[in-house]
């Protein structure tokens, strides 16, 4: 199981880290049971690991004017891996497409698109998405609300599962 290298002060990190990656070194000690100096090493090796990719604030979006979201279904001509390798990169092109999943079934992949308003989006997919290479077909969803919206893992969900592991 994934996981199973990092002990229990590691996962409480990445807990905590995941809860807030603002807090200070010396916060996120007192919260794990450990002295601070130890605690900055384990940080680092953990994102040297790559268990750690990174830190970022969670924005609202329609506070800053970002009215429209949309999750785009994308059905490509070909699967082949140098065409679905090809698609990735443009999505990493497009400032619109805030995440990039290639999913297995109907849909190649699904992208989540923000936009400030609809005509933007509709540009967006009219000249970039429909016109892309091997863009076979979209299907659009228009957000009305989100109700959860939690990054990474549950971390608890791990813990009760290691508990139960011989």
């Amino acid at each position: 199981m994934p996981g199973q290298k990092l002990d229990a002060i590691d996962r409480k990190i990445l807990a905590e880290l995941q809860r807030d990656g603002r807090m200070t070194n010396v916060e996120l000690a007192k919260r794990v049971g450990i002295s601070a100096p130890p605690c900055l090493r384990r940080v680092r090796t953990l994102e040297e690991a790559g268990y750690i990719r990174g830190y970022h604030a969670q924005v609202d979006v329609r506070a800053l004017g970002f009215e429209v979201q949309v999750f785009a279904m994308v059905g490509l001509h070909s699967q082949a891996q140098a065409d679905l390798l090809e698609f990735q990169e443009r999505c990493d092109n497009w400032p619109l497409v805030r995440e990039c999943h290639m999913l297995n079934g109907e849909v190649d992949f699904i992208l989540k698109c923000v936009a400030p308003d609809l005509s933007s989006f509709q540009n967006f997919l009219t000249s970039d998405l429909l016109g892309a290479p091997n863009v076979e077909s979209v299907k659009t969803s228009l957000v009305i609300r989100t109700s959860k919206e939690v990054p990474g893992i549950p971390f608890e969900v791990m813990e009760d599962r290691l508990s139960k592991t011989p």
